[in-house]
């Protein structure tokens, strides 16, 4: 959980806390303990890194809720605008040019959202 609320935000994680149901209850602890205790939290990549990739995927299955997510995400771990751009930019030669497309208009819009472009 710790590392859930280092990446996500307290905000983030306490929302998804608020809206959990019985019904959800055993999602969000496989999400917390899979992704966040076992996968964010291994020694071979540094959260920058983890954030390019988690970035990369969500563009390339078209993940777009995710995306605007881990666009925060990826600021909180230290990926700068001008970073993210370039993410955005080589996922478009591989993921294709109307997925960069879009993944541009949410990252603009996140981060018009956190202060950070006009």
């Amino acid at each position: 959980m710790a590392v859930r609320r280092e990446v996500l935000s307290d905000a983030h994680v306490d929302r998804a806390n608020a809206s959990m149901t019985e019904f959800t209850a055993d999602f969000q602890d496989f999400i917390t303990r899979t992704a966040w205790g076992d996968i964010w939290s291994r020694p071979g990549l540094d959260r920058r890194s983890r954030s390019v990739a988690v970035l990369t995927a969500m563009i390339a299955l078209g993940h777009h809720d995710e995306f605007e997510m881990h666009v925060r995400a990826a600021r909180r771990n230290g990926l700068t605008v001008a970073e993210i751009k370039e993410v955005i930019l080589q996922a478009g030669l591989y993921c294709g040019v109307p997925a960069a497309n879009t993944a541009f208009k949410l990252a603009e819009r996140v981060l018009r959202d956190l202060g950070e472009v006009e």
